[in-house]
């Protein structure tokens, strides 16, 4: 059956892909104010497509890998504007945001290596990681840095990730609907029964 991927979830996933490179020019230019502002918005519409998704029935395959694509395209506009505008609120303790960054590329290297692309795949601890990082980026670029934050956002980041390099190692296919180690482990729990 074909996939109607012409539906407002993708639109919204690939309007934040068309702001990267706004968002980049921004952040290049010193224009802190605007990479907040763009960068924000990209993070509340990452909660929207998902939820919209959800909510209204409209997930799909197209979709799950669009909203993944975007996701790291997210990622790395503010993990860039991390190093450009906050570097010195974090260099004293960069350990768990590089721990993060070093899980967080290991889970794209075994989907790519697993299954030849990004997966888009949303486990639900990454999709609570992403309110989570999301709550993080937002208070660290329009309120300030707060440790406590940041270091809750990046350890369960790292642990999120973690999980999803364990179902992606585990999975026979890529599936958009698994939700986490515990389920798969239980499913295939009853397998064996």
């Amino acid at each position: 059956m074909k996939e109607n991927i012409y539906n407002l979830p993708n639109f919204i996933s690939a309007y934040r892909m068309a702001m990267f490179p706004v968002i980049l020019f921004f952040a290049l230019y010193n224009y802190i104010n605007y990479f907040t502002l763009f960068i924000c918005i990209n993070l509340v519409a990452d909660i929207l497509d998902g939820w919209i998704a959800r909510k209204f029935n409209l997930e799909t395959k197209f979709g799950a890998q669009l909203d993944s694509l975007a996701d790291f395209g997210t990622y790395i506009m503010a993990i860039f504007g991390i190093f450009k505008f906050k570097w010195s609120d974090i260099q004293n303790d960069f350990r768990p945001l590089f721990l993060f960054i070093a899980i967080y590329l290991v889970s794209l290297l075994v989907g790519w290596v697993r299954f030849k692309k990004m997966p888009g795949l949303h486990l639900y601890s990454c999709v609570a990681t992403a309110y989570i990082q999301g709550f993080f980026f937002f208070v660290l670029f329009v309120l300030g840095f707060n440790y406590s934050i940041y270091l809750c956002s990046m350890l369960f980041g790292t642990l999120a990730y973690l999980e999803k390099s364990i179902v992606l190692f585990k999975l026979k296919d890529i599936n958009s609907t698994s939700k986490g180690l515990y389920w798969m482990l239980r499913k295939e729990k009853k397998i064996l029964e």
